[in-house]
């Protein structure tokens, strides 16, 4: 079923009692989380709702930050096209082109099982699922990476290695069709469908499985550091040290799987739906998330972000085709992955 990429009613969570921290849910429309209220008391709700409505409303009045919802076409080049010329009325002097870019540094992931979800949140009922081994970006995509596989640059705060940021799901699914493609592989993804074929060999978004087993890393407490945040500013960016900006990959320390950045930074896209009560019914054997839904769910915390969304099991989620101009986009980057040739499992 193809996927609707209009504007709908987000059921995004945000990290509980934070609203105010928060500027991707500080909107006048009715993206306000509701899966977290059982944990605010009627009051604090209702204050912070109030806040984010008068805030919404004075920002939408600031030049240029209408929301906006611009065609894939107009956004970000389909697979097999190349940027308009630099003297086009709808285009930016790129200086790299497409198709230039080399392989980024991958680690595979062994297959296994493991414990999925977190018993501190409504929507992560712990479960037991397997995974099958599958190679995964070492650090998140950056901006140089981005361009030269893309031409373009949409990312709010300019680096080299900075991550990519401000990509709606659609951007960084067109991206991984183009990486693969560059590298002779099999694209997986039918960009008139938005489905994912996960037999094909080249690189796909992670399902939300695998990418809370990569940076879990065999651990089973909250952080894959232990279950206390005390030491998490020696693993990620986080809205306590990172400054107020995303900063450039692979600063802090590695994961026990050798991943950089798996949490904080930015959020991450997964190829998944996003559904509440989906882990009631989840596969235990590779799940790939709901057939359908409205948002797509983004893991692993943000720059902006509080400690508790950079656990391990911590879920959040965003609509997969809108991007904003000065509501938050610039939270959400990722990594890709691709099937291990064996496809083992350990």
């Amino acid at each position: 079923m193809p996927m609707d990429m209009r504007y709908g009613r987000s059921t995004r969570r945000t990290p509980v009692g934070r609203l105010t921290q928060l500027m991707p849910d500080r909107r006048a429309d009715s993206r306000v989380v509701h899966e977290s209220e059982h944990r605010l008391n009627n009051r604090t709700m209702k204050y912070h709702i109030v806040t984010a409505v008068l805030l919404s409303v004075a920002l939408s009045l600031l030049p240029g930050c209408e929301r906006k919802a611009p065609s894939d076409a107009a956004h970000a080049p389909a697979p097999n096209s190349h940027p308009t010329s630099a003297n086009s009325n709808n285009s930016a002097t790129i200086s790299n082109k497409p198709g230039t870019d080399p392989k980024a540094e991958m680690i595979q992931i062994p297959g296994g099982r493991f414990m999925m979800g977190d018993k501190d949140e409504v929507d992560a009922k712990p479960h037991e699922v397997s995974v099958s081994s599958f190679y995964i970006d070492k650090t998140l995509v950056t901006q140089e990476h981005f361009q030269k596989v893309t031409g373009a640059n949409p990312s709010r705060w300019k680096g080299d290695k900075n991550p990519v940021e401000q990509v709606r799901w659609s951007d960084a699914v067109k991206f991984c069709n183009q990486r693969s493609e560059l590298e002779g592989l099999q694209p997986c993804y039918d960009l008139k469908t938005w489905q994912c074929n996960f037999d094909a060999t080249g690189y796909r978004l992670p399902t939300e499985a695998e990418w809370e087993y990569a940076c879990r890393g065999g651990s089973t407490t909250a952080y894959f550091f232990g279950d206390s945040p005390a030491k998490l500013g020696d693993y990620a960016w986080f809205d306590k040290n990172s400054g107020g900006h995303p900063r450039p990959v692979g600063q802090k320390q590695a994961n026990p799987f050798g991943l950089y950045d798996i949490c904080g930074n930015t959020w991450e896209w997964c190829n998944d739906f996003y559904k509440v009560d989906y882990y009631e019914e989840s596969s235990k054997e590779d799940p790939r998330g709901p057939k359908e839904g409205e948002n797509k769910v983004v893991r692993g915390g943000a720059w902006r972000f509080s400690s508790e969304s950079c656990r391990s099991g911590y879920r959040y989620n965003e609509s997969p085709g809108y991007a904003d101009v000065c509501f938050g986009y610039d939270i959400y980057g990722f990594r890709c992955v691709k099937k291990a040739a064996s496809g083992a499992r350990n």
